[in-house]
C-alpha cells in the first residue's frame, strides 16, 4: 500500500486509515472516472447538508418561488453505447455540481413523466429485418409515449441523442420518433436532436458538450454555492494505467486460434481464446468483448486502384493527417455500406440511379443495395473521381465489433474466449468478408489484439441461483451460453439449465459438443435439444423444437424459468419470439393478443433477454 506523508495527514479531517483508503481508490482511474467520483462525494456532502437538522421552513412557497428542479437523464440501450454515453454526460453533469440522476427506461416509472421538467433521452435503434424497434429494455417506456396514456407535457424541457447504424435505411427511427413525439405532447427542445452513427462519439461528444452547458444555464442558478475543486490537486502517488476502455483499448494476446467444425461444414467457425493477464480487465457471463479491428491489405490494395490514389498519399480529416494507407487499414469502414456514402457518391458521380435511390419510392432498393454490396463494388458500378481528402470523409469511421463472450472468469481467469464465424462470400469471383471475422480468422496465436469489455446489463444469469434458465442459440449464438453454464457450475447453482442449439449439420457443425455432453452427462445440462436443419428432408429449427417441447417449457416459464435467446436477429430471433407467443397460446390458453402482451411483459421483467446483432 502506498503511504501518504504524515505531514499531509496531520491536517486533513478524516482518520490516517480512510485517508489511505481514498488514496488507493483513485489510483488507476482516468478523469472521467475521477471526475464522475469528484461529483459523488460532492453529491454526498449536499445530502449531508439536507439530512441536518434545518429552522422551520413555512409550507407554503412564497409567490413566484421555484421548485428546484433536476436534471433526469434516461436511456435506453441494446449494445452498451446509449448507456455508456448517457453515464459518461451524468458523470460531467454531477461533477459540476448540478442535480441529476440517471435512469435506465426500464426502470423508469412513466408516471413521473408529467412531473418531469428537464429531460435528457439518449436511445438508440434496433433494427430487427426491415422493421426498427425500440431496444429491449425501452419498449415499455416507447409504447407509454407513443400510445394513448400520454401526459401533455407543456413544462417540459428535453433533448434527444439518437444512435444509430445509417447502413439501414430508417437511421436512428426510433430516436426520431421520440424526439417528435415530445414535442408534439407540447414539450419544449433545448437542444436539436443529435443522430449518431456506429462511430458513436463523433457525434455524441459535442451534444454532451452542448447538453452540459444547457444543463449549467438551466440549473446552476438555482445551487447553492458549492466549493470549486479546481485548486485541489490529486497526487500520482504510485504509477499506474488508467482503465482500459474503447478508447484505449487493451493489446490482448492471441493464446489459441482453433477451427471448430468438421471438414466437412460449410463455415468457418473459430474458437479463439485471448489473455488478459495483467490486465486488470474483469467481465461478467452475458457480457460482449469489443474489438478493433484492421482492413485486411488486398482489400485496401483493391480500393485504392479502384481510386486511382497511392497509399503514400497524406489525407486531412478533422485536424488529422495520416497516409491514406493508414486511414482506409485502420480507420474506414470498407465493408459496410451507408446511406451518407450513396449520397456522396451519387453528387459527386452525377449517378442518377443512386439519386434515385435514395428517394422515398426507392427505399427497398437501397435496402438491398446496402445488404448485398460493399464499397468496392459501388466504386466500381458508380465510377467517381475522389481526393484522398475527399474519401477520407465520406466514409463512415471504422467501429469496434461486439462479440458476445464465451467463457466464465470462474472457470478461465485471466482469459477471454469467443466463438466467430468467418463472414465471406464470392461476387463475381472475387472473395467478400467481414471485416471483423476476417481479422480474428487470421489471428495467429501470439499475435495482439486491441480489445475492451463491453457491459450488457440485460443479459445477466438470475441473481437467484435456484432459478431455472432456457438459452436458445443457435450457430455462433451458443457462445454466451458456454459462459453461462459455466458460471452455473461454479456457483453450483440449484436451477435447472435448458440449452436448445442448432446448425445445418450435426457430424460438421454442432459446436462444443463434447462440453455440451460432459455438461448434460454432470447434471449441468438438466435438456440439452439440438434442430440440425440440413440433417432430413424437412428443415428444423430450434423454434420447432421449441414448439415440440411448449408443455414443458410453458411450465418452467410459469415457474419463473429466465427465458435468452442469442443469435441472428434478422429472422431466428423474431420466429423464437413467435414460438413463445404459439406456445403461451396453445399451453397457456390465452388469445394471441394475450400471448404478445404476456411476451412483452416477459421483456419488462428481464425474464426474457435478448443478445441478437
Amino acid at each position: 500500500m502506498t503511504q501518504i506523508a504524515d505531514a499531509v495527514l496531520d491536517v486533513l479531517p478524516i482518520s490516517r486509515e480512510k485517508a489511505q483508503t481514498a488514496a488507493d481508490l483513485v489510483q488507476g482511474l482516468d478523469r472521467p472516472a475521477l471526475e464522475w467520483l469528484a461529483g459523488f462525494m460532492a453529491g454526498a456532502a449536499a445530502r449531508l447538508r439536507a439530512d441536518a437538522p434545518q429552522a422551520a421552513t413555512p409550507v407554503a412557497l412564497a409567490a413566484g418561488t421555484a421548485v428546484q428542479q433536476q436534471l433526469t437523464i434516461l436511456y435506453g440501450s441494446q449494445t452498451g453505447n446509449a448507456k455508456r454515453v448517457a453515464e459518461k454526460l451524468a458523470a460531467e453533469v454531477q461533477a459540476a455540481g448540478l442535480p441529476v440522476r440517471i435512469v435506465r427506461a426500464d426502470a423508469y416509472r412513466t408516471a413521473e413523466l408529467k412531473k418531469e421538467q428537464f429531460l435528457y433521452i439518449v436511445i438508440s435503434t434496433h433494427s430487427e429485418g426491415d422493421a426498427v424497434e425500440p431496444p429491449d429494455d425501452s419498449r415499455g417506456f416507447y409504447e407509454f409515449l407513443t400510445g394513448k396514456r400520454a401526459p401533455q407535457l407543456p413544462h417540459l424541457s428535453y433533448g434527444v441523442l439518437a444512435l444509430g447504424d445509417s447502413s439501414y435505411v430508417d437511421f436512428c427511427g426510433i430516436g426520431r420518433q421520440i424526439d417528435e413525439r415530445l414535442a408534439a405532447l407540447g414539450a419544449r427542445r433545448v437542444l436539436e436532436r443529435a443522430d449518431a452513427d456506429v462511430d458513436v462519439d463523433y457525434v455524441a461528444t459535442p451534444w454532451a458538450a452542448q447538453a452540459l452547458q444547457q444543463a449549467r444555464t438551466v440549473l446552476a442558478p438555482q445551487q447553492p454555492s458549492v466549493p470549486s475543486a479546481a485548486g485541489a490537486e490529486v497526487l500520482a502517488l504510485r504509477p499506474t494505467h488508467a482503465a482500459w476502455s474503447r478508447e484505449r483499448p487493451y493489446l490482448a494476446e492471441v493464446l489459441v486460434n482453433q477451427r471448430i467444425v468438421g471438414s466437412g461444414s460449410e463455415k468457418d467457425v473459430r474458437h479463439i481464446e485471448l489473455s488478459l493477464a495483467g490486465s486488470g480487465l474483469h467481465y461478467q457471463p452475458g457480457d460482449a468483448l469489443g474489438v478493433w479491428p484492421t482492413q485486411a491489405p488486398e482489400l485496401v490494395h483493391r480500393v485504392l486502384d479502384v481510386l486511382n490514389l497511392s497509399g503514400d498519399t497524406a489525407a486531412t480529416h478533422g485536424g488529422e493527417t495520416l497516409a491514406l494507407t493508414e486511414w482506409l487499414s485502420h480507420r474506414r469502414e470498407l465493408t459496410v455500406l451507408t446511406r451518407p456514402f450513396i449520397a456522396a457518391l451519387a453528387e459527386r458521380g452525377g449517378h442518377a440511379a443512386l439519386q434515385a435511390l435514395l428517394q422515398p419510392e426507392g427505399s427497398a432498393e437501397l435496402a438491398r443495395l446496402l445488404n448485398t454490396s460493399q464499397l468496392i463494388d459501388v466504386l466500381r458500378a458508380w465510377p467517381a473521381q475522389w481526393s484522398a481528402d475527399a474519401i477520407v470523409a465520406a466514409l463512415r469511421p471504422l467501429a469496434p465489433r461486439m462479440y458476445s463472450i464465451a467463457s466464465s472468469q470462474a472457470l478461465v481467469d485471466e482469459e477471454v474466449h469467443l466463438t466467430v464465424a468467418l463472414v465471406q462470400f464470392d461476387r463475381d469471383g472475387e472473395a467478400r468478408w467481414g471485416v471483423g471475422s476476417r481479422y480474428l480468422s487470421a489471428a495467429q496465436e501470439g499475435a495482439q489484439v486491441p480489445v475492451f469489455i463491453e457491459a450488457n446489463e440485460r443479459f445477466r444469469l438470475p441473481a437467484d441461483p435456484a432459478r431455472d434458465v432456457i438459452m436458445v442459440g443457435p450457430g455462433t449464438g451458443v457462445a454466451p451460453f458456454r459462459a453461462f453454464v459455466q458460471q452455473r457450475q461454479a456457483d453450483e447453482a440449484t436451477g435447472r439449465n435448458w440449452l436448445f442449439f442448432g446448425n445445418p449439420h450435426r457430424h460438421s457443425d454442432f459446436l462444443y459438443q463434447a462440453e455440451w455432453l460432459q455438461a448434460a452427462k454432470e447434471g449441468a445440462l438438466t435438456h440439452l435439444d439440438v434442430a440440425f436443419s440440413r440433417d432430413q428432408s424437412e428443415k428444423v429449427y430450434v423454434q420447432h423444437r421449441l414448439i415440440e417441447h411448449g408443455s414443458e417449457v410453458w411450465q418452467w416459464l410459469q415457474g419463473g424459468a429466465h427465458f435468452y435467446v442469442c443469435g441472428d436477429a434478422e429472422r431466428m430471433a423474431g420466429d423464437v419470439q413467435r414460438a413463445l407467443a404459439q406456445i403461451a397460446v396453445t399451453h397457456g390458453g390465452k388469445t394471441p393478443e394475450d400471448a404478445a402482451d404476456w411476451v412483452k411483459t416477459l421483456l419488462v421483467e428481464g425474464r426474457y433477454a435478448r443478445d441478437v446483432y
